[in-house]
């Protein structure tokens, strides 16, 4: 079932879980992600950044909400990190039905000039408009981006640039990064900045970064808000992990059916403990049509 990310997170920050967005860049990781949620009757967000669209082309989104329209659970198509309109209005002539417009490397008010454009252009024809304040960091093992320093989200200026822009979701700076921290940096995840944050703002917030950080932290966010968390590292480190090993000890097999199917359990692995500790598990049930509004299914 194809949904926008607003009927997505309508239900999921009512009922205070997360629903995980899943970083796809080929088809073995799209259908680990479907069919994982299928079984733990979860729903899912595919998240596609644009370094992986230039790598698996434009023609994948089409397969991808095929696979999402044919699911037995709500999955949403969801362009990450993007700064710029060009690449947002090549997200919505692909089909995503949301889209991530990127400007928290610009000033306040640069950013929300670009997120009100953004939001004006994709509202028109129904998609979701993500934005961020503030900035992710960036560790190792990540090519979606960052800044080496992390300007954290200030909850005032949250409220202001929710009301200017009309974003449907805000990604928010509390201490997370892209990537694996190194064994010489612990993750600090704000809790009472996002406390604050989320008593100023009412639309769902979003969580990057949500790799290498500590459960407690994970679950305590969704009290606060947090109604998506992005995922990345940890399901690719799974399944690569297992490819390279599954590799070393057949040097002379190169069929992907041979090759593919233990490294897809190694992310399964991951995602079906992650939909657990985001509290998405079994809440697929929670999603009728009848109060949703209409599915994309065109």
């Amino acid at each position: 079932m194809l949904l926008t990310m607003n009927q997505m997170l309508s239900v999921a920050h009512k009922n205070k879980f997360a629903v995980g967005s899943y970083n796809v860049s080929n088809n073995e990781l799209l259908r680990a992600i479907i069919e994982t949620a299928e079984e733990k009757k979860s729903p899912a967000i595919i998240q596609i950044h644009p370094n992986e669209l230039d790598l698996v082309g434009d023609a994948f989104v089409a397969y991808a909400r095929e696979a999402a329209k044919k699911a037995s659970v709500p999955v949403v198509i969801h362009q990450d990190h993007c700064g710029t309109i060009e690449g947002t209005l090549r997200a919505i002539r692909n089909g995503y039905t949301s889209v991530m417009i990127d400007g928290s490397h610009l000033s306040f008010e640069e950013n929300i000039e670009l997120t009100k454009e953004a939001v004006k252009i994709a509202h028109s024809v129904g998609v979701s408009v993500e934005a961020e304040l503030g900035t992710i960091g960036e560790n190792i093992g990540s090519s979606e981006g960052g800044a080496a320093e992390i300007l954290y989200t200030d909850p005032e200026q949250a409220k202001e640039f929710v009301e200017r822009t009309n974003c449907d979701t805000l990604a928010v700076a509390i201490g997370t990064s892209h990537g694996f921290y190194p064994k010489t940096l612990k993750p600090e995840i704000q809790l009472d900045r996002l406390e604050a944050i989320n008593r100023q703002v009412s639309i769902p917030l979003v969580l990057h970064g949500g790799s290498d950080n500590p459960d407690e932290d994970i679950r305590n966010s969704t009290k606060y808000g947090i109604s998506k968390i992005n995922l990345s590292s940890d399901m690719k480190r799974g399944f690569f992990n297992q490819l390279r090993e599954t590799l070393a000890k057949n040097p002379d097999d190169f069929e992907p059916d041979v090759l593919f199917p233990k490294a897809n359990e190694a992310a399964k692995e991951v995602l079906r403990y992650k939909m657990d500790l985001f509290g998405s598990t079994n809440k697929a049930s929670l999603y009728k049509l009848g109060e949703l509004g209409s599915a994309l299914t065109k």
